[in-house]
């Protein structure tokens, strides 16, 4: 099942993201996120962008979202995406379920553009967001580092 998120789905939203803050490159983030700090995400992002989760046996097992691609007025057609399933629960249809969802909700919200910027290496990454529809649009060199490597980051877009 996928639906909204609320304020209340934090916690269980930490121990998500915060598997991939700690052991991923997946987010540059670096210190684990508390529950009262997503709770603000999450409002913040639910003003003006879909939130989602997926639930299994009543616990979250996934979530996904977008934001402001950047904040120049001539982009506000324009999204960034972003996606996490549980570490224990990857290869199960959750990654491509919350995604198709996310891209419903952004053409009913309006939007025209999706990009989704992966942290490289991430070779299930690439494949769903390709499996989606998304095309690679560019490769920017070394502009982020996390335990101590600098890593490249991809730039994948999907009309909507």
């Amino acid at each position: 099942m996928v639906r909204n998120a609320t304020a209340k789905d934090a916690k269980q939203i930490c121990d998500i993201y915060n598997y991939y803050v700690k052991n991923s490159i997946s987010t540059f983030e670096e210190t684990p996120v508390n529950p009262s700090e997503m709770e603000g995400r999450i409002k913040k992002t639910m003003a003006r962008f879909p939130w989602i989760v997926a639930i299994d046996k009543g616990n979250i097992i996934g979530f996904a979202y977008a934001t402001e691609w950047k904040a120049r007025p001539a982009y506000k057609f324009t999204v960034e995406t972003s996606i996490y399933v549980d570490a224990h629960q990857s290869e199960k249809g959750i990654g491509k379920a919350l995604y198709q969802k996310l891209l419903q909700l952004l053409v009913q919200y309006g939007f025209r553009n999706a990009i989704g910027s992966i942290a490289l290496p991430n070779e299930a990454s690439v494949m769903l967001h390709e499996h989606l529809g998304f095309k690679r649009t560019g490769k920017l060199i070394k502009v982020g580092i996390k335990f101590g490597q600098w890593i490249d980051v991809g730039l994948w877009q999907k009309t909507l």
